[in-house]
């Protein structure tokens, strides 16, 4: 970062331009007069005397130069230690291609469900301060997305990558609790939350949810489960080689009563998001649930660049007097 330690010294540059104007109204009494001169003004005018008008320029720029080296142009880092630690969250999101679903609508658009959860996670992300984050996704497998961290920016870059199906077609809910339980076990925390988003039925991994609900409230992990989608049938876009791009209805699967057990044996809670206002309002609810006082100290250590001003200035201000002295001496 870089800043002026003592700005105020920028005032003098307004002396500055004043005497310079005030300089430019006087009227000053030629040396010599135009007879004396005559026969000289049908030469060419030498090098010599074509420099004549910049050595002022010598002089003034070497003020203006210590004048912002008054002023201490200062270059520093800036640190951030954090006496406190937040708490883990680890991100379980849902990428089974009834994801793809077309019943969320954004700035007058329909989005799909991971879309959605993008918008609004991003948001909550951004939000937190000193927390460690991770991501876990599944479909048919799960696997870690992102281990925990506190580089937000990294969580949201990674969350935008995010593609429907890239992990299976089916739902692996208690895999994914399984693997999101191994990340948080990676970092010692006073508080361990896991928010797991699915739209559907878990119908595929090796772990029940529930039974790893039961290992994580052993953990003393807290569960807090979000059923995303709205009920009955949902539109589906299809590519159509006649008709191009067109939506078909299908009856979506939320099994909200195994989702409703998970957040209930951890301690944690169950929500439904019907549409995008009523994410966002999950999202802060869970912020505000889980907050942790973090002390953070900053500090901030500078180095001076005022020599590098100083320097070219005493170099232009030696060459001033020289020249103003010799070569372009004026004579009463």
């Amino acid at each position: 970062m870089f800043r002026f330690a003592s700005p105020y010294a920028f005032f003098l540059l307004t002396l500055l331009a004043a005497g310079l104007w005030y300089g430019s109204k006087r009227h000053r009494v030629p040396a010599l007069s135009s007879a004396d001169t005559a026969p000289a003004a049908t030469l060419p005018p030498s090098f010599m005397l074509r420099l004549a008008p910049l050595v002022p320029v010598l002089f003034y720029t070497a003020l203006v130069l210590m004048i912002v080296a008054l002023a201490r142009p200062q270059r520093g880092t800036r640190q951030m230690i954090i006496d406190s630690e937040g708490i883990n969250i680890i991100l379980a999101v849902d990428l089974s291609e009834s994801m793809a679903a077309h019943d969320f609508r954004h700035e007058g658009q329909m989005i799909n469900r991971l879309d959605a959860i993008k918008e609004v996670v991003q948001g909550f992300v951004k939000g937190r301060s000193g927390d460690r984050i991770g991501m876990v996704v599944f479909g048919s497998q799960a696997y870690t997305q992102l281990p925990l961290t506190r580089d937000y920016t990294t969580i949201t870059t990674m969350l935008e990558r995010l593609r429907i199906g890239s992990a299976g077609r089916s739902t692996a809910i208690g895999d994914a609790l399984g693997i999101a339980l191994k990340r948080l076990a990676d970092i010692e925390s006073p508080s361990n939350v896991i928010i797991l988003l699915t739209d559907g039925r878990s119908n595929s991994g090796e772990f029940e949810p529930l039974a790893a609900a039961a290992i994580a409230k052993q953990a003393g992990v807290k569960v807090y489960t979000i059923g995303v989608g709205g009920k009955g049938r949902a539109p589906f876009p299809i590519d159509d080689p006649v008709f191009g791009k067109r939506y078909v209805y299908q009856t979506v699967d939320l099994d909200e009563e195994t989702l409703r057990g998970i957040a209930d044996k951890t301690g944690g809670l169950y929500f439904r998001a019907t549409d995008l206002e009523g994410l966002r309002k999950i999202y802060t609810t869970i912020d505000e649930m889980e907050k942790t006082t973090v002390k953070v100290k900053t500090y901030a250590e500078f180095n001076d660049l005022y020599p590098y001003l100083l320097l070219p200035a005493f170099v232009l201000l030696t060459g001033w007097v020289v020249l103003n002295n010799t070569r372009f001496l004026t004579i009463p």
